[in-house]
This record gives structure tokens, C-alpha cells and sequence, in this order.
């Protein structure tokens, strides 16, 4: 009976992280068309979401593009939400790599949350406390219970 629970529950955090990581991609992938959307130019987009003066270019873009998407497909994989006939180990693997980026992440946002290498009044630190941080912790404890389990 636990079993029968569990693939649903599975499916559905599977989901729910890919659709995240997907989302990201989508996000990337806008901005590649020079769009700076929600910011005013890509200055101000890449201190809000990097805390860094970093070019959103489609050079740098679009293999973030192809790294979070591929990430999205193999969670779905993992989680048994999306049927690609690999080894076992290649989604395993991938939601390994997930959960290990996704905690350096939130690692770096809890850090960041103390003012250290922010400035508290800035876009970026708002941004890590309300969203960034958040969806990491939760998304890096999705993905090693579904590396997991």
C-alpha cells in the first residue's frame, strides 16, 4: 500500500520541481531575445538576479537554457511523470546534480540573507529572502528525496 501512496507523490514533486526548473529555462530563454523584462536593462536584471554585473547574452543564456531543461526532463524522468527509455543511474544522476546545485544555492542564499555580500536595500536581497533562497531549499530537498527514494 505504502508503494501504491508513494508513485503519486512522487509524480507530483517530480512535477512540481520540473516545472520550476522548465519555468527557469523559460525565463533564460526570453531573455536571450534581449528583453530585460522585469528589470529596466539587463544592468539592473543582472544585479536583481545575479547580485553581479554579468552580460545576458544568448552565449551565456542558452546553455543555461539547455542545462535547466534537460534538468527538468530528467527529474520528470526520475520521478516516474515522464517515460524516455534510459539507465536507471542517467535521471538518478541528473536529480543528484539537481539537489547538489540547488543546495550550494540556498547554501549561498542563507549566507547572502545576512547581509553578507549584499546590500540589504537591493533588489537582489529581497529577491534571495522571498523567492530564491525558498524555492532552493525546497526544491534541493525535492530533488534528494526523489534522488533517493
Amino acid at each position: 500500500m505504502e508503494a501504491t501512496l508513494q508513485h503519486p507523490v512522487r509524480r507530483r514533486a517530480a512535477t512540481a520541481l520540473a516545472g520550476v526548473l522548465a519555468a527557469d529555462a523559460l525565463c533564460h530563454l526570453y531573455w536571450t531575445t534581449g528583453a530585460t523584462w522585469p528589470a529596466r536593462d539587463t544592468a539592473a536584471l543582472s544585479a536583481a538576479v545575479l547580485n553581479a554585473d554579468v552580460p545576458f547574452t544568448p552565449p551565456v543564456l542558452l546553455p543555461l537554457v539547455g542545462l535547466l531543461g534537460g534538468a527538468a526532463a530528467l527529474v520528470l524522468v526520475r520521478g516516474g511523470a515522464l517515460r524516455i527509455p534510459l539507465p536507471a543511474a542517467v535521471p538518478r544522476w541528473a536529480t543528484v546534480a539537481v539537489a547538489a546545485g540547488l543546495s550550494a544555492r540556498a547554501a549561498a542564499g542563507l549566507v547572502w540573507a545576512t547581509g553578507a555580500g549584499t546590500e540589504p536595500g537591493s533588489a537582489f536581497h529581497a529577491l534571495n529572502l522571498a523567492l530564491y533562497t525558498p524555492v532552493c531549499v525546497v526544491g534541493a530537498a525535492a530533488a534528494w528525496w526523489l534522488a533517493h527514494d
